[in-house]
């Protein structure tokens, strides 16, 4: 007796369910595709292109049941495409031929409006970076970092407080000099520190999040960015923080455009996720980032979490050459 075959009502669902699963991974691929970030909800969905995979295979599935052959090759096209973009926007680095001229350790850390202050401190005292660059550092987070503990600790630092999200700091053992940081909504202040005889260049990066209400700031912002990351010069340079962007947002890849180089794609840890920190590392999105120049080359690099926030922070061991 031969297994019964689905209705043609049954096919019919499944084929429609099966499409609209399809739809939004060909919108969302289709605008990675074609260089744009497009408008809501595309930027908030690209920012979770891997996990697109799932809704792929489901309409895979359902074309399948369906008995839809134009379904399964849409699906299978539509897969293959996702499964394109997942790979890393910038290749592995090779290991350097020279020695260091110096090397050091870089925190990056969103507070989530100062709320991990305490795990803050807990990160400089177990991690000991040397240079640590905080997002949403507000009125709390502000005065922790003048306790003497911490003036001991990171003698120079630039400042820019602000509540909830608005304020930002570095926090450096060598020596620091404030420059004119990228304007922005939310305080993203810059320094040159003294490292090994050299002039490195330090930029706090927090663009606005790409919500509905702020896609303009959002993307004007992170074009800022750009141009300043293009505007460099030739002195070594950190560009790290929370870019509310993935890899897989073209206003980030145009960051990355002008030779800065994601410390994560370069050890191979292109996709493991920072945001948000309840789900990672099974799910989630990687928006936190340390973008080096061409003189600088991480050498390890981890994702600490921190209570109190929804962003894992992110570890970095450079060298500098």
């Amino acid at each position: 007796m031969s297994p019964r075959r689905p209705s043609r009502r049954w096919r019919v669902a499944f084929g429609v369910a099966g499409g609209l699963a399809l739809a939004v991974v060909s919108v969302v691929v289709g605008f990675r595709a074609g260089g744009g970030d497009g408008v809501t909800p595309l930027p908030q969905l690209a920012a979770f292109l891997p996990w697109l995979l799932v809704p792929g295979g489901v309409g895979l599935l359902l074309m399948a049941a369906a008995r839809s052959r134009t379904g399964i090759v849409w699906a299978l096209v539509a897969l293959a495409a996702t499964g394109w973009f997942v790979r890393p926007y910038q290749s592995a680095a090779d290991p350097p031929s020279s020695p260091p001229r110096a090397e050091f350790r870089l925190l990056s850390a969103n507070l989530k409006f100062g709320d991990a202050t305490p795990a803050l401190r807990a990160a400089l005292r177990a991690h000991e970076p040397d240079i640590a660059l905080v997002q949403e550092c507000d009125t709390r987070c502000v005065e922790a970092l003048r306790t003497p503990e911490l003036r001991a600790a990171y003698p120079y630092r630039v400042i820019d407080a602000g509540d909830p999200a608005e304020g930002s700091a570095i926090l450096s053992t060598y020596p620091l000099t404030e420059e004119p940081g990228v304007p922005g909504t939310l305080s993203m202040p810059a320094a040159t520190a003294r490292v090994g005889g050299e002039r490195l260049r330090l930029q706090v990066v927090h663009p606005m999040p790409p919500m509905p209400e702020s896609m303009d700031a959002w993307r004007t912002e992170l074009g800022d960015l750009r141009d300043a990351a293009a505007a460099r010069g030739g002195a070594p340079t950190v560009f790290g923080g929370d870019f509310n962007a993935s890899q897989d947002h073209e206003a980030f890849r145009d960051i990355l455009d002008t030779g800065l180089r994601d410390s994560a794609m370069l050890l191979g840890r292109s996709r493991t996720p920072t945001w948000p920190a309840s789900a990672t590392p099974l799910f989630g999105a990687q928006i936190d980032h340390v973008l080096v120049s061409d003189r600088l080359s991480p050498a390890g690099i981890g994702f600490p979490e921190l209570a109190g926030t929804d962003h894992r922070a992110v570890l970095v061991e450079l060298e500098l050459r």
